[in-house]
């Protein structure tokens, strides 16, 4: 059986890197092609020497990397990805984009929070947001996907039982989240620096950061009724990983057993979702280089909070990981393919 031709436009990113590292593993792909901008008639391996001996590409112009292959992704910064959506479509392949031009379906609140204006309008209707585990049917039928944000990822997984059972109030939903500095991408800026991250810990865009709308989006979606977040991210001083601690009200008298059962009845065909046993809290370290979303759940019997903890690698379920999976479901291959790496142990 031939294979999957794929190609990564902006591979040279830390997200199209990863995306690279992971599709060579993967048994039904070939990796075809790769571009960068910047780095073009250079190897990969030139610039990323773990693919010494592995992969053998050279970056090329992003047009010959949809002519060469059969679905695209691009990682690129928001704005680029809707010109190589388009021909990828008028040409037949399958685009899947982990910039943020295809997360949001409101022409206005695009332009609001990215300064940039939808060119394409059908385009982007017919786009299919890719969390994987919730629109599953619309990503099997799709040709242009939206891959979520990292910290929307975790927390659209760690709110999606409650909201869509209603068993929690629309608003306000509190989500204090944490994330490692490739989170930031490659492009240096005085926030992450060594010098300034390296033993450093602090929020940054507080109230202001461009993940709100998709993450009010994708929960209004949820419950059906409008629902507005706090959403404050916070820079930790590693490489990789989120960390979303989620708090809401329950709208109905459940206990904390009642509610674990809900989220392991809702995840239990989710093969990247794990609910941990109740008293046990989700870690980062053992999501790392994984595809997995680790939840762990909650009660402030003080209070009556209900506290979601979800844990992601931000590069792999929060980025190329993601992309693959919704690649798998759009070609009906495993769901798992090429993912079923686990993290490190220590």
């Amino acid at each position: 059986m031939s294979k999957l031709h794929v190609g990564v436009i902006g591979a040279s990113g830390y997200g199209g890197a990863e995306l690279v590292r992971l599709l060579l593993r993967h048994p039904h792909v070939q990796v075809t092609a790769v571009s960068s901008h910047q780095y073009t008639g250079q190897t990969l391996a030139s610039l990323y020497p773990g693919f010494q001996d592995v992969c053998d590409l050279t970056f090329v112009e992003q047009d010959e990397v949809i002519a060469k292959s059969d679905c695209v992704f691009a990682a690129l910064p928001s704005g680029y990805s809707e010109p190589i959506a388009e021909a990828c479509v008028q040409q037949g392949k399958k685009f899947i984009d982990l910039g943020a031009d295809f997360r949001l379906k409101d022409a206005d609140v695009y332009e609001q929070w990215y300064d940039h204006s939808f060119q394409n309008e059908k385009l982007h209707a017919d786009a299919v947001y890719g969390l994987s585990e919730i629109y599953h049917d619309e990503i099997e039928q799709a040709s242009v996907i939206g891959n979520p944000g990292c910290y929307p990822t975790s927390a659209a997984l760690g709110c999606y039982p409650v909201l869509k059972n209603h068993w929690a109030k629309g608003m306000p939903i509190i989500i204090d989240s944490k994330s490692g500095v490739t989170g930031s991408g490659k492009k240096l800026t005085e926030g992450t620096h060594f010098p300034r991250t390296n033993e450093a810990f602090a929020p940054y865009k507080v109230g202001c950061h461009r993940h709100t709308p998709e993450i009010e989006q994708t929960l209004s979606g949820f419950a059906e009724e409008p629902v507005q977040v706090t959403f404050v991210p916070h820079l930790l001083p590693i490489n990789r990983g989120i960390v979303s601690t989620i708090y809401l009200h329950c709208t109905k008298k459940v206990d904390l057993e009642q509610i674990h059962q809900l989220y392991v009845d809702t995840y239990a065909d989710a093969p990247f979702v794990r609910v941990l046993d109740l008293g046990k809290t989700a870690d980062l370290k053992f999501v790392k280089y994984s595809n997995y979303c680790d939840i762990s759940l909650h009660m402030d019997e003080h209070t009556g909070m209900f506290i979601v903890v979800s844990c992601i690698d931000n590069m792999v379920k929060g980025a190329a990981g993601q992309a693959i999976q919704n690649m798998n479901i759009m070609y009906h291959f495993e769901e798992d393919a090429g993912l079923k790496g686990i993290a490190p142990s220590f």
